[in-house]
């Protein structure tokens, strides 16, 4: 099924990502939360590039959680992938569209 939406949006120096989530390359999606939010986050690390950026153009992070359980597993991913300082973020506990445990969206400039 086709979803109407732009994976990314450019104005001017700023990136809009929509929300990835963690399928890997064969369309396969990882147990737990833990790989899945490293795949999650290696998704936005490669959109980025096709942009000439990084994550540490990543200026917001907005993060569905769909286990608020699942905190803490999510966090020490995170922090590991991301560098410092951190983007400023938002998480949220919620269901999600498809049988995924995370979704992310990021807002980049560069």
């Amino acid at each position: 099924m086709a979803i109407p939406l732009s994976k990314t949006r450019r104005s001017g120096k700023t990136l809009y990502l929509s929300g990835e989530l963690g399928f890997a390359a064969d369309g396969t999606m990882p147990e737990g939360i833990a790989a899945q939010t490293r795949q999650c986050i290696e998704n936005i690390t490669a959109t980025l590039a096709k942009e000439g950026l990084d994550l540490s153009n990543v200026l917001s992070c907005t993060c569905y959680l769909t286990d608020p359980a699942d905190f803490a597993d999510f966090n020490a991913v995170y922090s590991e992938m991301f560098p410092e300082p951190f983007p400023v973020r938002t998480t949220i506990g919620c269901a999600l569209m498809i049988d995924a445990k995370v979704e992310i969206t990021v807002i980049a400039e560069g």
